[in-house]
């Protein structure tokens, strides 16, 4: 069996589908955006499609090795992105030869479901306590949400005093009733983080998630070892020689790799075997679209430190478009605040191939958001 082609569909809200063909007749679906830089993954990875032409998809391992060995540059988002996504569709298009699902090729699960949060709030953290009681009543027992907005770096008093009553109000609404991981999405440094930290240890956060920006390993270490709140790390790290560094640290508790941005299935399993022997948890981010979350569960269904699953239906990212619109007889079952795992062949999802090239005629560029402080510098979003 030879690889024929592959297909790319960018589509809103802010995604990029890769679809493998093979003169076999089956296909696999995989996930390649990387948020706010879709153009640059489609570029990236039509550009790997080259090497891939011809070649056995059923060799899963010589491929991922050739695209990341060759060609002396490696690592990075860009190039790890594209490489997750062929990653996926090859894993997708395995299952669908042998008519089983991923999880059963990689020596079978061990769960039936994973528990999974909601995001509340959006970028700015707003209505939190109204959106925390309705995840309450759709079931969750877990929410995440951003716990600050732009913050100095340095002098932040009245940011710190709006986090820490911001947080508070959420954990007196809801008890004990919900888990709350706080999300800093790096936007605060180092001078602040650890003040900060100490101040949100009394409302007993799940995690807190990027405390100052991941390209400084030596501070998010710093901050980890500031603190007893556990301290979660990974979705801007793209190789697990960067992930290495924070494992031997022994400061991180948790890891949250991004199975679309880290190599896709077969990287993001070898990083949760290593974690696991350091007995750190492993909690996938997955703010993305249908297929990345199907890799996700597959991921979930086998590794052992799996404890819980970020997932984006309703999130504040999908305008216009969201997790289901482009799915076939949806394999997302949602139950008491778990995530059901998919069973069929492959990833156990299908795309409406009709609806993404519509959609994909006229293609997205999302961007963040452009943040500034008061003195028009340029904030960390």
């Amino acid at each position: 069996m030879k690889i024929t082609g592959i297909r790319t569909y960018r589509v809103p809200p802010r995604w990029l589908f890769l679809k493998i063909e093979t003169d076999g007749g089956y296909h696999g679906w995989g996930e390649a955006v990387l948020e706010g830089h879709a153009a640059g993954a489609e570029a990236t990875t039509r550009e790997l499609a080259d090497l891939l032409i011809g070649r056995d998809p059923r060799r899963i391992n010589d491929i991922w090795q050739m695209l990341y060995r060759n060609g002396c540059y490696r690592g990075g988002p860009l190039l790890m992105t594209a490489i997750s996504g062929i990653d996926t569709a090859l894993w997708d298009l395995l299952g669908k030869i042998h008519a089983t699902p991923i999880h059963a090729l990689l020596g079978g699960g061990q769960r039936d479901r994973v528990r999974t949060y909601t995001w509340i709030g959006g970028d700015s953290p707003t209505d939190l306590i109204q959106h925390a009681l309705h995840a309450l009543e759709q079931g969750f027992d877990a929410v995440k949400f951003n716990a600050t907005g732009a913050v100095p770096m340095i002098g932040g008093v009245a940011a710190i005093d709006e986090t820490v009553a911001r947080v508070g109000a959420v954990r007196d609404a809801v008890g004990t009733r919900l888990d709350l991981a706080l999300d800093f999405h790096g936007r605060v440094h180092t001078p602040t983080t650890t003040q900060l930290l100490r101040e949100l240890e009394p409302f007993r956060p799940m995690w807190v998630e990027d405390p100052v920006p991941a390209s400084n390993p030596g501070a998010v270490i710093e901050a980890a070892r500031s603190t007893s709140i556990p301290i979660a790390v990974g979705e801007r790290v793209h190789t697990r020689a960067e992930f290495l560094t924070l494992l031997e640290s022994r400061a991180i508790r948790i890891l949250n790799p991004d199975p679309a941005h880290i190599g896709g299935i077969s990287e993001t399993l070898r990083l949760a075997g290593t974690a696991e022997s350091y007995d750190v948890a492993v909690a996938p981010h997955c703010p993305l679209g249908p297929i990345a979350l199907a890799a996700c569960l597959q991921i979930d269904a086998v590794a052992y430190n799996a404890v819980i699953q970020e997932q984006s239906l309703g999130i504040h990212y999908n305008t216009g478009s969201d997790l289901l619109d482009y799915v076939l007889d949806s394999p997302f079952e949602y139950t008491d605040g778990t995530l059901t795992i998919p069973t069929g062949p492959g990833l156990g999802v299908e795309l409406n191939e009709a609806a993404l090239a519509q959609a994909s005629s006229t293609p997205h560029d999302w961007r963040a958001p452009i943040w500034r402080h008061p003195d028009n510098s340029i904030a960390e979003w």
